[in-house]
């Protein structure tokens, strides 16, 4: 994993009043100075987001705006390295996009409430996991504004979970499908047990389904409990009954590859990856379903896959411009939306109106699977209300940044799907971890 800075924790944006933007955003002249508005951001896993976004929506603002628009891209690997450089460096990009809550760089940034705020008054309110992302309750200000997100719904085959005569929708459903296939067709399930963001995504949501949270609601450690145990237990039965070993060295990519060359009966990851196989594999793209979330004893729910955060370094002399940047790539959002194929959803929900029509619209002209809706993408009109945050059911925290950046928790599970210690072991060790990060940084 990338190396993490050490900040300093009184560095915190504490009290930091909002810059006004009556003028900017009442203007469209720019100083002469500012010809370059610079923005690193990572590269999507749809690339024609990305073709949108460099060749028509930024050079067309730039116009307008009489600048340039430079876009670096940059692998969700290289991300925080870079993050990390210019911190060091105090020079690089204005603007830096973060696939997660970028919360332990908050020493390092200028706060975007004003932004925020004036995105909320045009588009409604940020959704409630989205503003727990961007939002430090002690500080009242918001130190990123989250642009859009992307939730983590199951990709399963149809027809291998058809003949086994199960649908995932509880995870004891999920463990008994997929043990029945990996028996009767030697098709593995696919979730990652690896420091990586699907990992980190899809344990967190087997976590809430059982009653457990890495923290609770006043942000204090909560991972040892019963509730964490069960879930350990299930999914370490699971990796036994239907996985392979590959699972522990995953990266962000490995799921998608393993399902769209029908290596996995069944993953959880953002839409990326059954639009990967639409078209490298669309023969057996047919057979692939979408579902939510498994369900467990305590309900349904998982963190959202992408979380795309925009952050202001202190640095930057373009402040202004940036902020204007950001409304107006807010206000492009149903554009950003189809341009993604349906991957980004807005975390201002006016932004893209009437969604739940549109997302049933994208299955138009598709024969679906047998079993399959013809508005494939349908169900993702409602994932906001099975979807969350990293932290839930409080904020991310700097500490919380820095527990799912070093994995803690798919090494929880992990080490006891190996059998290298208990469940009961592994989640004390992972509550020793966590204490120790959550005290580093409350000092």
């Amino acid at each position: 994993m990338p190396r993490r800075l050490s900040p300093t924790r009184r560095e915190l944006l504490a009290g930091a009043a909002a810059i006004g933007l009556a003028p900017a955003f009442a203007g469209r002249r720019v100083l002469a100075a500012s010809r370059v508005l610079r923005i690193a951001q990572w590269a999507h896993f749809v690339p024609a987001y990305d073709e949108w976004l460099d060749k028509k929506f930024a050079p067309e603002w730039g116009e307008r705006n009489g600048v340039t628009v430079e876009i670096d891209h940059l692998s969700v690997h290289e991300l925080r390295r870079r993050a990390d450089t210019e911190v060091a460096t105090q020079q690089g990009h204005d603007l830096f996009a973060f696939g997660d809550s970028p919360a332990s760089y908050q020493a390092y940034v200028a706060p975007l409430t004003d932004v925020v705020t004036e995105c909320e008054r045009r588009f409604g309110n940020l959704l409630g996991f989205a503003h727990r992302s961007a939002f430090n309750p002690r500080t009242k200000q918001y130190f990123a504004v989250p642009e859009s997100w992307a939730p983590s719904p199951l990709h399963y085959r149809g027809d291998l979970w058809g003949a086994a005569g199960l649908r995932p929708d509880t995870w004891e459903l999920v463990r008994d499908g997929a043990r029945k296939i990996r028996e009767k067709r030697n098709v593995p399930a696919g979730f990652g047990l690896a420091i990586e963001p699907d990992s980190n995504v899809t344990l967190r949501g087997l976590l809430w389904a059982f009653g457990a949270a890495e923290q609770d609601e006043a942000g204090q450690v909560a991972i040892n409990s019963p509730a964490t145990i069960e879930a350990v237990k299930l999914m370490s039965a699971l990796y036994k009954e239907s996985m392979i070993g590959d699972v522990f060295m995953w990266d962000a990519g490995s799921n998608n590859r393993a399902f769209v060359w029908g290596q996995a009966s069944i993953i959880q990851n953002a839409i990326s990856a059954i639009r990967s196989m639409e078209k490298s594999n669309p023969l057996l793209a047919r057979k692939a379903l979408l579902a939510p979330p498994a369900a467990g004893p305590a309900g349904r729910l998982t963190a959202a896959n992408v979380m795309h955060c925009y952050v202001l370094w202190k640095f930057s002399d373009k402040a202004d411009l940036a902020k204007r940047f950001l409304i107006d790539l807010v206000a492009a959002g149903e554009t950003g939306f189809r341009a993604s194929e349906f991957y980004n959803l807005p975390c201002f929900p006016r932004a893209v109106p009437d969604l739940a029509r549109k997302l049933g619209a994208a299955g138009a002209g598709r024969k679906p699977a047998p079993g399959q809706p013809a508005d494939r993408y349908g169900l993702l009109a409602e994932a906001a209300a099975w979807s969350a945050n990293p932290g839930h059911p409080g904020y991310v925290t700097p500490a919380v940044d820095e527990t799912f950046q070093r994995g803690i928790i798919p090494a929880m599970f992990a080490r006891a799907a190996r059998g290298d210690q208990s469940p009961e072991a592994s989640v004390r060790a992972a509550e020793i971890e966590m204490r120790r990060i959550y005290d580093r940084w409350s000092k």
